[in-house]
């Protein structure tokens, strides 16, 4: 997202813009939820219990919500000035959303992708039945998909599943403008399905829309827009002396807004009453001299907020934990000048800005303020379940740096504290996340209340998407835990949750089915079918994975249609049941062969391992999942032997004798593959593997650049020292170099009048180089004038040092003519 202007307030009421006047009925949403009282998700009713464990049951049809369509929606951003030079752009977009879209809006960090489509969804003539804007950073397409419905439909408290989701929004016509929607190909068309009538208008960085639609590239502003934009940020006209200069910021700021309204921002700070630019070659330098500019109450709140990297915060936090007495007035100044970005939420580091800010101060923000904070905030009654779903990103933040910092009790403090509230919010989501984080912590920590009530959760949450048989594997552990503490009440309601998880069946591995099909991970050419004779979606047929003899018994095919929610999977399940990437996108996996899935539903439930259930009776198991994007799988305990077959099951409860005759018993476990047709692989040896994170890697997430908090070398495979992918200078600026073929590479200039020249590169073995034309100075074009540029890349490929030397014979100067270093972003 990248604002430049104004401040974080509640969206606009029902205010009527000229397309939107004519319809009756106009509704302002306000998405909210109620952390008292039960939840339904699907066919299941849940009342949430923070101490023992939510308890479930089971609604008839006639029980279940009857939603009301409104009759027309209005969820719009807040009104912001009319962007400059952007009415080519503007009118191509329409042009765009009145074919039917989807339509992607892309281009590089601070090119204005957010102003632009904010000012659209307030401007453009709306859906038939109304408008929308959502923020969809860091949210899988179930969450996403969970808020439109939510803005559509009154039904407090209602997450339908799949099917039903997508008969609910069949004919509901809106338009819904997506900001932040970085979202691989496959969760756009998940999105899609579950409101096949509506029409999306996506921003995001990167071109991902494939195959239908209209992918725009946003690109830099011209001369004229930009000196209109520095005169407007100015507050006056620009003087006909200072036009040359400012054309030249313009053309090497490559006509981004965002560094034009630095540029601005530090005239305004260096001298308030008069119009002094910056010289053209402080460009490059803009950041370090706004920040040396800066009080202690902006330095401490642009601290905290790179810190979170790509998390925003609202004022109300930033004031809190920075003793900021008008945090609103502070972070809207920083705005201006380019080193915060606002969004609906609240406020964020510019993601250019993360590096430098951090390293100035290496130290990251406590993570004891963060998680007493945000646990003490989870727990006001005014805070609602949908504000603590919207700082989702920020809790994960803290939980991970609290570990980082060598407290995971914090960690299980701030997860549990906000457990509930993202229950209510039916953001399976990010609500999977924190719990994947607070078990993780609370095995780390020694806490067995808060491991037995995360995994109680976690359990609760899956049977709620619709992953039954994953369901049950936790259940039964969440069983044993519940009991070693001696918590009557969180065995009761664990005991009453697996009457809706089908039970395991014992099965020898080597011998068929009872219904004919092949077991589960032990293809032999076909994939296994359900007891109805049908195919299974998403079942191997061509690999063959072999299991040990002893593998234990493998779950039977599910009795009944698990009911889904619009969601995928959003948080790692240990010991192989469901292991996903804790902080990756959602990634739909296909339904297991054990699991009678809908095939059309929004979220499949992934293949648990065949072991999964005597396994996860196991206590001593471990797994880690973190929420930075590393893949987690559960590791096994103990040496000897596998899971002892023939499990009993007495009305889908597992006895303790079970439970008692699983502990100390290893056996290996499933790891997902990243496709959804890949076979299972199975890990015969313990792993343990560490999840990601900003103050342990050399990168910070979310666009933010390099990080200095505390740096480790990288030993994973990278693309070593070849010169193509997508780099990014310390402004903030992309740089795409594309591998051409024999050795070459080429990438595109753009002059200030929007002309483009292709350039080529030649080298190898991170050694390259290549030729610019060189712009004349103020006007539009190129000449004869040549730059030497040389690319020296880095081993691990992270990084590539950039050397131009002009070819010239002392008649004409190149003022960006100096080394510099790219970040590798892709």
């Amino acid at each position: 997202m990248e604002e430049t202007d104004g401040a974080v307030g509640a969206p606009d009421g029902p205010g009527r813009d000229a397309a939107a006047g004519q319809a009756h009925n106009e509704y302002r949403v306000d998405i909210d939820g109620n952390v008292s009282g039960p939840v339904v998700a699907g066919n299941h009713n849940v009342v949430i219990d923070a101490q023992h464990g939510s308890t479930v049951t089971l609604l008839a049809p006639q029980e279940r919500p009857r939603p009301v369509r409104r009759d027309r929606v209005a969820l719009l951003p807040r009104r912001r000035r009319e962007p400059v030079g952007r009415d080519a752009d503007l009118a191509a977009l329409e042009e765009a959303v009145r074919a039917g879209g989807p339509v992607q809006l892309w281009g590089p960090p601070g090119v204005g992708k957010s102003t632009l489509l904010r000012y659209a969804a307030r401007c453009l003539e709306p859906g038939p039945d109304g408008a929308l804007f959502l923020n969809a950073a860091h949210r899988e397409a179930g969450d996403l998909a969970q808020e439109i419905f939510e803005a559509c439909y009154e039904a407090p408290g209602y997450a339908p599943t799949g099917p039903e989701l997508r008969r609910l929004m069949a004919g509901v016509r809106v338009t819904v403008y997506l900001d932040d929607a970085d979202l691989p190909p496959e969760q756009l068309d998940l999105l899609a399905d579950a409101a096949p009538d509506a029409t999306f208008v996506l921003a995001g960085r990167e071109r991902t829309l494939l195959g239908e639609g209209t992918p725009l590239e946003l690109q830099g502003l011209r001369r004229e827009a930009g000196l209109e934009l520095l005169a407007r940020e100015l507050g006056r006209p620009l003087p006909e002396g200072d036009r040359a200069a400012a054309g030249e910021l313009c053309m090497l700021s490559l006509g981004r807004p965002l560094l034009l309204l630095r540029a601005a921002g530090l005239a305004r700070l260096d001298a308030p009453d008069a119009v002094r630019l910056p010289r053209p070659a402080q460009v490059k330098g803009l950041l370090p001299l706004l920040l040396d500019r800066l009080d202690a109450a902006a330095t401490s709140t642009l601290h905290l907020l790179a810190t979170l990297g790509d998390a925003e915060l609202a004022p109300e936090h930033i004031g809190a934990l920075c003793r900021v007495a008008d945090p609103v007035a502070l972070c809207g100044d920083l705005a201006g000048l380019g080193l915060a970005l606002a969004t609906e939420r609240g406020y964020r580091c510019a993601p250019d800005a993360v590096p430098e800010v951090r390293r100035r101060n290496p130290r990251a923000f406590p993570a004891d303020r963060l998680c007493d904070h945000f646990a003490g905030w989870a727990a006001l009654p005014t805070t609602t379940p949908a504000q603590v779903a919207d700082h989702g990103r920020a809790l994960e933040l803290a939980a991970e740096l609290a570990e980082h910092q060598g407290r995971p009790d914090l960690a299980v403090r701030v997860a549990r504290a906000v457990s509930p509230a993202l229950a209510h919010s039916l953001r399976f989501g990010v609500w999977g996340r924190l719990l994947d984080q607070g078990q993780d912590a609370a095995r780390r920590a020694g806490d067995r209340t808060a491991e037995a009530y995360f995994t109680h959760e976690k359990a609760v949450r899956c049977l709620l998407v619709g992953q039954r048989v994953v369901a049950a594997t936790l259940l039964a552990e969440a069983v044993v835990l519940w009991r070693e503490l001696g918590d009557t009440d969180g065995v009761d309601a664990a005991l009453n949750a697996q009457q809706y998880t089908p039970p395991p069946q014992p099965q020898v591995p080597s011998q068929p089915a009872p219904d004919g099909g092949a077991l589960p991970g032990a293809d032999t050419g076909t994939a296994p079918s359900p007891a109805d004779g049908g195919t299974v979606p998403g079942a191997d047929t061509t690999t063959t994975t072999t299991l040990p003899s002893d593998a234990g018994p493998a779950p039977g095919p599910d009795a009944g249609t698990a009911p889904s929610a619009p969601d995928g999977t959003a948080g790692s399940v240990p010991h192989g049941g469901d292991a996903t990437t804790a902080g990756a996108d959602f990634t739909p996996q296909g339904p297991g062969p054990d699991v009678a899935a809908d095939p059309t539903s929004l979220a499949a439930p992934a293949p648990p391992g065949p072991d999964a259930a005597a396994q996860v009776m196991n206590p001593g198991v471990q797994s880690t999942a973190h929420s930075w994007g590393a893949a987690t799988t559960g590791t096994t305990a103990g040496a000897g032997g596998g899971v002892a077959a023939g499990t009993v099951v007495a009305s889908g409860v597992m006895t303790l004798v079970a439970a008692v005759a699983a502990i100390g018993i290893g056996v290996g476990v499933y790891q997902n593959q990243e496709s959804d047709n890949s076979p299972p692989t199975v890990v015969s040896q313990p792993s343990e593997t560490a999840g990601t994170d900003p103050w342990d890697s050399g990168t910070d997430t979310g666009d933010s650049g390099t990080d200095t908090w505390e740096s480790e070398p990288d030993t994973s495979t990278g693309p070593g020292n070849d010169l193509a992918g997508m780099w990014e200078d310390a402004q903030g600026n992309g740089h795409e170099i594309v591998d051409s073929g024999d050795g070459s590479y080429t990438y595109m200039l753009r002059g200030s009048c929007g002309e483009t020249v292709t350039v080529e590169v030649t080298g190898s073995d991170g050694s390259y180089s290549a030729t610019e034309p060189m712009q004349e100075e103020g006007s539009c074009g190129v000449t004869d004038r040549k730059v030497d540029v040389t690319f020296a890349v880095a081993q691990d490929g992270s990084t590539v040092e950039v050397q131009k030397t002009a070819q010239s014979d002392g008649s004409w100067t190149c003022l960006d003519c100096e080394a510099e270093t790219w970040t590798r972003v892709s």
